[in-house]
Parts: structure tokens; sequence; C-alpha cells
């Protein structure tokens, strides 16, 4: 049975990945916005904002800006989702004898593949505009898999909205206040910097002790409880909008 799904999901995911092939603007513009906001920040904003560290402005805000490139690029997820959805797709593979978790890993691990190519767009130009980190290949690599547990919990979420949509543009919406979410956390300016009622909710949401913690991997210094924290958020953002998105799948094609 679990290689009737691996294999299923291998094919399924291929023919997603297809699509993105034949577009890549998808990607491209996933990219865009991000970097259009580094350039922003770094070039016309950064002097006047105060970190409190002696690194560079970019180095400061890149994990921020690396979190809304993903953010961004999920829309496409659950768009993707929602054309499947409405275009008879999934009653076809229904007649079909292939698992029907396959349907929505497919589309999970082609959000992946697209993001983390995207993230890897963004990085490239962070370094030509300055970027530089002291991070070694075990930092790298727990940033990497950071940002890909961070994927992985916003497709599930980008999955539950493109079930429940009842419109395209109600398909990406939901992607809008995940890209806001990092400006309201540390990860452009210390929190401390914040009137205090904003600065609580800034200090206690899930961006915050995200972008610490990869700001303490790229710098090669200690990450403390952050990354715990960080992990406990995703862990738990993770496991609720699978189960929640199973639960709407199973109604749909019930």
């Amino acid at each position: 049975m679990t290689t009737h799904v691996i294999a299923d999901t291998g094919v399924l995911t291929g023919r997603s990945l297809r699509h993105i092939l034949r577009s890549p603007d998808t990607i491209i513009t996933t990219a865009v916005t991000p970097i259009a906001l580094m350039l922003l920040f770094v070039y016309v904003l950064g002097g006047a904002i105060s970190t409190g560290s002696s690194g560079s402005y970019i180095d400061y805000m890149l994990p921020g800006i690396l979190l809304i490139t993903i953010a961004s690029g999920i829309a496409y997820t659950s768009y993707r989702l929602f054309l499947d959805l409405q275009g008879g797709i999934f009653e076809r593979f229904q007649s079909m004898p292939i698992a029907r978790s396959s349907v929505l890993w497919a589309h999970v691990l082609t959000s992946i593949v697209a993001n983390l190519v995207s993230v890897a767009i963004v990085i490239g130009v962070a370094l030509i505009m300055g970027f530089r980190t002291g991070a070694s290949v075990g930092a790298w690599l727990a940033v990497a898999g950071i940002l890909t547990l961070f994927t992985l919990a916003l497709t599930w979420l980008a999955v539950v909205a493109g079930l429940s949509a009842k419109t395209v543009d109600g398909a990406s919406a939901f992607s809008y206040p995940l890209i806001f979410l990092p400006f309201i956390s540390s990860a452009f300016v210390p929190t401390e910097s914040m009137p205090a009622p904003v600065a609580w909710f800034a200090e206690n949401q899930p961006v915050t002790s995200i972008v610490d913690t990869m700001r303490s991997l790229f710098a090669g210094q200690p990450v403390g409880s952050d990354i715990w924290v960080a992990l406990a958020w995703l862990v738990g953002i993770l496991v609720v909008a699978y189960v929640w998105a199973l639960a709407i799948y199973r109604r749909k094609i019930s």
C-alpha cells in the first residue's frame, strides 16, 4: 500500500511540476516582490533603521524576506488546487485506481520544490546586494530545514484554502495576511522599538521566533530557546492544517 501511494504521488507530482516548467513566471513572480522589498529596505529605508547590531541591514532583514517569499508562493498552491477542483480533475482521479491522498501530496511537494527554488533566487540576489554569513554547513542545513518545514506548514494551510474557496480570488487571498505578518515581528526592526501592545504581539507570534532563529544561524551565534519555540509553532500549525485539510478533502470526495 505504501509503495502504491509513493508511486501515485510521484506521478502526480511530476504532472504538477510540468505545469510549473511550462509557466516559469510562477516562480519568477514569487521572487519579484521579495527582491523589490529588499531593494526598497536596503537602499531606501535601511539607512534610517537602527537594528542595534554592527552587521549590515541586509544581514538583519534577509530571514524575514525569505519567509515573505514562501508566504507569497504558497498562494499558487491554493490557486492550482482550486482550478483542479473546479475543472473536474478530482472526479477523474477518483475513477482511477490511485491513492486518494496522493492528489493532495502532489500539490504539497510541488509547492515545496517551487518555493525553495524561489528562496534560492532571493538568496542569490541578496548575496549580490552584500549579504554575508559565517554560517557553517550545519547551520545552512538547519536554515534549509526550517524553511522547508515553514513551507510545508503553510502549504497545508493553502490546501485548506484551495479546497474551501468559492472563487479564484478567494483561493489565493488567504496568503495576504501571511505576507503581512513578518512586518509585525522582529523581521525588519527590533521589537523593542515598537509600542508596547504591538511589541507584545510581535514577540509572541510565530514569525519572530523563526526569524530570530535563522538570523542567529546565519550569524554563527547560539540560537538559544528560539529554535524550540519556532519548531513548536511550525509543528503545531502543520498538524492542525494537515488534519483540517484531510477532513475537508474527505467531505469533498465523499
